[in-house]
């Protein structure tokens, strides 16, 4: 999916069609072009009237790294001798969010209060995320979810894990809830392709009245600013 945002927005630039021209010259154009792009807003946020924001450095550093990867394809596949990037190391730089996003409670409990018709994409979208935002799991640890993994201490099903991106550990705790939609699939937590996942929680969020649009990284993000006021450390919930 990420490979086919960057062509589209390479299509939009118009000005790196060819081999030829991929150059220093270039990747700075497209770089000023990039800071300069929108965000679509979602059917909610036109609705709340919102005005479109541009997007954000990190986004902006993800297309630079996309489009980096698939360059060092090319030359390994001989379509072009060097990658323009490398002479511009250190001023491509990743941007921090000035505001991260998550959840207010009353959100994150209109989203569980949705119960779309089950077997369906929507309700497995629903449990994912609510799944994300009790445990803090990314979306690709819960598809790589083993409840086999997970030990019951003092009364709690608890693991000690890796991340499937980064391989740092962490330890995840299951509440009643996650216990709940466990329970419904058989303990197995239901696969769902990452596409389909974001577009399915478009639409959840709209149906719980969020004007956020949902995305696997929110939850995790409410997870971290719920269990802070619940007043666990930033280290631990790190």
């Amino acid at each position: 999916l990420h490979y086919v945002t960057l062509r589209t927005r390479l299509l939009q630039f118009g000005k790196m069609m060819q081999w030829r021209d991929l150059t220093t010259e270039n990747i700075i154009r497209w770089d000023a072009w990039l800071h300069n792009l929108e965000r679509p807003l979602s059917d909610a946020e036109e609705k709340a009237g919102k005005t479109p924001q541009r997007i954000g450095d990190g986004a902006v550093y993800n297309y630079h790294k996309n489009l980096k990867a698939m360059i060092n394809r090319a030359v390994l596949l001989g379509k072009i001798s060097e990658n323009p990037y490398n002479r511009l190391r250190g001023k491509i730089r990743r941007g921090d969010k000035p505001n991260v996003e998550f959840l207010t409670n009353d959100e994150m409990m209109a989203i569980e209060s949705q119960h779309p018709v089950p077997g369906t994409m929507m309700a497995v979208a629903r449990d994912l995320f609510v799944f994300q935002m009790h445990t803090g799991l990314s979306y690709a640890d819960t598809q790589a979810f083993d409840f086999s993994q997970y030990k019951k201490i003092d009364g709690k099903w608890v693991n000690v894990g890796r991340r499937v991106k980064t391989g740092v550990q962490y330890i995840a705790m299951l509440t009643e809830e996650c216990e709940r939609i466990l329970e419904s699939y058989n303990w197995q937590l239901p696969k769902m392709g990452n596409a389909d996942y974001n577009h399915c929680l478009k639409a959840l969020g709209m149906a719980a009245g969020v004007t956020t649009p949902l995305h696997s990284h929110l939850a995790r993000h409410s997870f971290a600013t719920r269990a802070k006021a619940a007043g666990h450390t930033i280290e631990n919930i790190s």
